[in-house]
Parts: structure tokens; C-alpha cells; sequence
């Protein structure tokens, strides 16, 4: 038996499943629009964990979370999907990805398109779901003849051809001679993604080598029919979905039997399907079965990020090589490195930085630093990768930046238990909470994606591990803009600053680099009973300098403001002889405090209640009292008013007075005449 290296899971199918397994792993309400892959076990798998099928976005839920399938969906299934109220977790493969940028670039009324590919596949229509104009489709030569023969001659016309990512190689390139041969204006893209060209290329050439093939995948899986298409130009060719259907095959003519398997197959399938397979023919035949490669049993252990890693540690140095950038695309960039070969970088291996945008740094004609991770001949391409080029060159800077003490800066990409992991020119490094922010009481989560500095404290070679300390660097920032701050600190001098901690007697106060506090007296007019009711952690507040003491390197703040002191106002808008509404704030023995204005009491003796005698003045007033008064006096410096409503009701009656004894006066004087 020979197995192709390339069977099981591509990376769009396997990233796809990560993605959806995460979900199903969290407490999301998860659901898929349409059958994620096509493979049964994995789909049952997933509905078995709740995440349930939908046939269209109407069916979603308010606060659900649906997966794009890998092989995506049209322009307008994203808009119907935020109109529902779901979260959208899109798993679309980036080569679909790819087409569907080129065709929504590329085509619009002046421009058709022509598509490769199965018409009812969901991937081939989520692509035209993407186009701007009109839309042709053919799955074969005599479909793209008959389409060709319709057009009338009109061979002029602009057009750009994609195909659908698992098409035919053979197929496609015939179609694409044609293409050219008959449109003066095609623009023709190579869309079949290199797992799919690999895939079938080794498949071909396993097949001439064997006197049969077993392709293990699902019946719906259209890579893994055009994979049985492929073998069958060269030998007896089986598809098989579960190893109970290999009983139904004779391989005992057979001297040699390939093996592959769909994009689409997970790799527990494939070790049954090959155990059964090695029991059948050792029964039935002599044929010695050759053993199946270690990597490939490894691989169902290994994730794609993880065989990348492993196969980069055996790298030589001759892998490493200059690019200049040709072109950029939201999924790739484009470089020449120099070969035959065409070089890209993914987006995912340009930098390690999760803020960078390789469109807004990059411009064609600039040159990387790269890492080759992998050549295909057969496509004549090179994935590279900037981010693991600059990994290691980071490293190097991590261990001297340990023994010289260096600041470095990096980005917080993560929160995670007991700390938080820094990326540095593509290298991680873990900072411990205690190291992490100046003081204990500071959230993690705030420095979550933000440029940060700090200083290497530990390095482990062997294991390729560093910690670092962001605390040292921010005690040494503030020692030295303390020591800026007392070089020219005056009483007076006025700050904006933010509130970093408080107590019952004050806020401590950060005016850049240095802490000042704002007692509890100086932070309003009026009285308070706890520094919270005026401030708050993290408020940005103006202050002043109140007082200074260099010595023991403390610094009183200030925050009332002149103009806004009660006795100030009362002195410009109340003067003595006003009259006033007051409410009763408090009874005592000798009177009744009322409030003239926020801040300011004044006192009603008890002689001034009322224009008669009273034994206490609960006897006419109550707490809460809205009165009317006169304000008698005002001693600024003892900070003392005096209000009177009895200067108020004694006028009153003397006028009321006068009034009736004007009436008395005329009749006395009608009389006398």
C-alpha cells in the first residue's frame, strides 16, 4: 500500500474545524450555515455538541454565533446575517477568500465572468454571490464550448475567468487554451488552490505506480471526486466513506494500492480505513504492506501551526533569502525572491505584531527579510514567512537586552492566567501580573493591544523562553520625571492630571510622572464626608500646586477653584439687606439654621422667628421649611450670616397699620365739619 503525503485535511478545511470545535468547546450558542464540510462524522460530531444546521440567515438567532462554512458564502448572505442579530464567525477558506476579492475587483457591467466549477457546489456560489455583472458557468469543455458558440462572435468583450478551488488541473488548463484562444480581452486567474494541485498531481502519479486506488472521502466531498476522476485515467479507482465498504472490493489481483483521501476527511477515518485495508489483504493476498510514514501518524497529534514549527527547527540557513515586494492582497503578499518560483507571504506570516497592516507599511519595490517554509515545484511557488525571519533575529536582541539591560517595546496580545504575553519583533514574552502594571490594583485587560515597555529579566536558551518586567521601566520613568518635576516645581503651578487611588482623607493624584494628594478639605466648598462623592479612579482632573515639601518629597494639591467658593458668591449677589428663600437645615435651642446657597448657613435667632414670643423654635419651624428672610448681617472673616423673618413680618404689620388708620383719620375730620 502507498499513501499520499497530502491525504486528510487541507489547511482551510482544518482551520475551518478548529474554528468551529472552539465554539462548541465554549459556552457560544453555535450554529452552521449549511454543512460545515463534507464529511458526515464531523458534521454528527458537532450536532452532538450542540452546534445545530441552518439551511439560510433567517433561520439564525438573536446573540447565536453562525459559521461561514470553508467554502463561503455570497456578498449579501453576510448583510442577511447582520440583520438577524447573530455574531458571524466566518471560517471561509483564504483561497475562496481570494477569488472573491478578484471577482469583486474585477468584473462589473462592462466585464463578465466566467467560473469553473461545479454551479450547484456551495463554494462556486458564494464566488458568483461576489460578482459585479453577468456570470457564466461551465464544469466541463463542452459546457465552456457551448458557452463560447451562444456568444455570437462577441469575442471582444472583457472577461476574467476563476475556477472553483478543487477543480480539474486537466481540465482547467484545457478550458483556459480556449479562453485565450477565443477572447482578446480575458484575464485568466489560477484559482485552484496548491493543496487541491498537490493533491491531485500526487494522486496521478500514485495511480500509474498501482494496480488500484482507494480514495476515502465523502460522496459529496467535490475534491474527492475530482480526486477519483483523476485515478481512474490510470487504474481500478474505489471511493470509500467508512472502512465497513472495503469489504465489498477484491484486491486479490492486486500487487500494489494507493491511498488518498479528500480535503475533507479527518485522519481518524483514514488510520481505519487503512488498518482494514492492511487486515483484507493480508488475509486474501501475499503483498508486503509497506509502512505508513511516522510523520503522517504523528500528524493527527500535530495541528498546521504546530507541523510548521517542527519543520522550521531542522531549517538551514541557506532557507533564508531577500524579497522584494511585487504586489500586496488582503490575503497574501507577492515577492521575488530571486527563482523561478513566485514567493508570497501570507498575511498570518507577516508580522507577529496583531496591529500590523502590511497594506499601510508596504509599497511595491521594498525589500523583506524572509524564511522559505515551503517550495512546491509543481506549482513553481514559495510560502514564506517575515514574521518567523524576525523571530529569530529577535531572539538575539532578547538575550543581549537581558545582559544589557535595554528597554524594548512590544505589543500586549494577550491576558492570560497570571499575567500577560508581549510580542517583540515576533517573539513572546511573558510579563507576571506583579510585574506588569505600578500598581497591584490595575486591570490587566486595560493594557490589552497596547504598545508597551519593558525590560528582559530572564531568559530560559533552551526553551526558548523570556520574561520581562514593564514595572522597572515605568519605577525608573517616574524617577526621572520626579527628579524633572522638583527642578522647577513652584506652589501655584497648575496641572492636569488623573486620580490613581484614594483613601477617607484624600486622592492621591498622577500630574506626570509624580503623585500629588488633594486632601478631603481642598476638593469641594461644601462639607463631604468621603473623597469618592467627588472623585473618582482614573478621572482626568485639573489641580494646583497648594504646598510643597522638597525634603521629604510631598506635594499638597489643590482642586476648588476661587470663583467657585460659596462665601465669594454670597459676597457679590447677596449683601446685607437681601431678602431670600431659605430652607430649614437644622434646629437648636437658640434657632433655626437655614441654607442660603450650597455651602452657607446662616442663623435665624429665635428672637427672629416670629413677632411673638416662642419657647423653642420647633414651635413654628421644622427641618425641611422653605421660609422667607432677610439677610441682617454677614462676617466674613468669622464666616457667620445672620437672617431675620421677623424684620420681615414687623414692616408688615406697621403698613397694615398705617392703612387702617388712614380710614379712622377722614371719618373724624367728616365729622367735625
Amino acid at each position: 500500500m502507498i499513501l499520499a503525503k497530502t491525504a486528510g485535511f487541507c489547511f482551510g478545511v482544518d482551520r475551518a474545524v478548529n474554528m468551529a470545535y472552539e465554539l462548541a468547546n465554549s459556552d457560544a450558542r453555535a450554529a452552521t450555515l449549511g454543512q460545515l464540510i463534507h464529511n458526515s462524522l464531523v458534521t454528527d460530531d458537532l450536532a452532538a455538541k450542540g452546534v445545530r444546521i441552518i439551511s439560510s440567515p433567517a433561520e439564525a438567532q438573536r446573540g447565536e454565533t453562525v459559521i461561514i462554512r470553508a467554502h463561503g458564502v455570497a456578498a449579501e448572505v453576510y448583510e442577511e446575517l447582520k440583520g438577524t442579530g447573530a455574531e458571524i464567525c466566518d471560517a471561509t477558506c483564504p483561497f475562496v477568500k481570494k477569488i472573491h476579492r478578484i471577482v469583486a475587483e474585477n468584473s462589473g457591467e462592462d466585464t463578465e465572468v466566467f467560473i469553473a466549477g461545479d454551479p450547484n457546489h456551495p463554494e462556486v456560489i458564494g464566488i458568483k454571490g461576489h460578482c459585479k455583472g453577468e456570470v457564466n458557468i461551465f464544469n466541463s469543455e463542452a459546457e465552456l464550448d457551448e458557452i463560447i458558440k451562444n456568444d455570437g462572435k462577441n469575442y471582444d468583450k472583457r472577461i476574467i475567468a476563476v475556477s472553483q478551488t478543487t477543480f480539474s488541473q486537466k481540465v482547467w488548463k484545457i478550458c483556459k487554451e480556449k479562453i485565450k484562444k477565443y477572447y482578446t480581452n480575458a484575464k485568466i486567474f489560477d484559482t485552484i488552490c496548491f493543496a487541491t494541485r498537490e493533491r491531485q498531481d500526487e494522486a496521478a502519479l500514485i495511480s500509474k505506480q498501482s494496480d488500484m486506488m482507494i480514495i476515502i472521502g465523502d460522496r459529496h466531498s467535490s475534491n474527492t471526486a475530482k480526486l477519483k476522476a483523476v485515478c481512474s485515467e490510470n487504474c481500478d479507482t474505489y471511493l470509500v466513506e467508512r472502512a465497513a465498504e472495503l469489504n465489498t472490493i477484491n484486491f486479490s489481483h492486486c500487487a500494489t494500492v494507493g491511498v488518498t483521501a479528500g480535503a475533507s476527511t479527518p485522519s481518524a477515518i483514514i488510520k481505519e480505513v487503512l488498518f482494514a485495508m492492511s487486515e483484507i489483504v493480508n488475509e486474501t493476498t501475499n503483498i508486503q504492506v509497506e509502512e505508513v510514514p511516522s510523520e503522517v501518524a504523528a500528524a493527527e497529534d500535530m495541528d498546521f501551526s504546530a507541523a510548521l514549527e517542527e519543520s522550521l527547527n531542522n531549517m538551514s540557513t541557506d532557507q533564508r533569502v531577500k524579497g522584494v515586494v511585487m504586489g500586496i492582497t488582503p490575503t497574501e503578499i507577492q515577492v521575488d525572491i530571486g527563482r523561478k518560483h513566485a514567493g508570497f507571504v501570507p498575511m498570518d506570516e507577516y508580522s507577529a505584531d496583531p496591529n500590523a497592516d502590511a497594506a499601510k507599511e508596504l509599497k511595491v519595490g521594498d525589500t523583506l527579510d524572509l524564511i522559505i517554509m515551503k517550495t512546491n515545484d509543481a506549482e513553481g511557488t514559495v510560502m514564506l514567512s517575515k514574521r518567523r525571519f524576525d523571530a529569530q533575529k529577535a531572539w538575539t536582541d532578547i538575550i543581549a537586552a537581558e545582559e544589557d539591560g535595554r528597554v524594548l517595546e512590544g505589543t500586549v496580545a494577550e491576558v492570560i492566567k497570571g499575567g500577560i504575553l508581549v510580542v517583540s519583533g515576533g517573539v513572546r514574552i511573558f510579563i507576571p501580573a506583579s510585574l506588569a502594571t505600578e500598581r497591584k490594583d490595575e486591570p490587566l485587560e486595560d493594557l490589552l493591544k497596547k504598545t508597551v515597555k519593558f525590560r528582559i529579566i530572564e531568559v530560559n536558551k533552551q526553551r526558548r523562553r523570556a520574561v520581562g518586567s514593564i514595572r522597572a521601566v515605568l519605577k525608573d520613568m517616574r524617577k526621572e520625571a520626579a527628579e524633572a518635576f522638583w527642578a522647577q516645581a513652584e506652589v501655584g503651578q497648575k496641572y492636569h492630571g488623573v486620580v490613581k487611588s484614594m483613601t477617607n482623607y484624600g486622592a492621591f493624584v498622577d500630574i506626570g510622572g509624580v503623585d500629588g494628594m488633594v486632601h478631603i478639605s481642598e476638593m469641594s466648598w461644601k462639607r463631604i464626608k468621603n473623597p469618592a462623592e467627588v472623585f473618582s479612579i482614573g478621572q482626568e482632573v485639573d489641580v494646583y500646586i497648594k504646598a510643597l515639601d522638597a525634603e521629604n518629597k510631598k506635594i499638597s494639591l489643590g482642586y476648588r477653584r476661587d470663583e467657585d467658593n460659596p462665601w465669594e458668591i454670597l459676597r457679590k449677589n447677596y449683601p446685607v439687606g437681601s431678602v431670600i428663600e431659605a430652607e430649614i437645615v437644622g434646629l437648636t435651642t437658640f434657632g433655626a439654621f437655614a441654607r442660603i446657597i450650597p455651602g452657607i448657613d446662616g442663623l435665624i435667632h429665635i428672637s427672629q422667628i416670629a413677632d411673638r414670643h416662642i419657647s423653642k423654635p420647633q414651635d413654628v419651624l421644622t427641618v425641611g421649611d422653605k421660609v422667607t428672610c432677610k439677610i441682617t448681617a454677614i462676617d466674613f472673616d468669622k464666616k457667620r450670616v445672620s437672617l431675620s423673618i421677623r424684620a420681615l413680618i414687623e414692616p408688615a404689620a406697621e403698613e397694615a397699620s398705617e392703612e387702617e388708620a388712614a380710614p379712622a383719620e377722614e371719618a373724624v375730620e367728616e365729622s367735625a365739619e
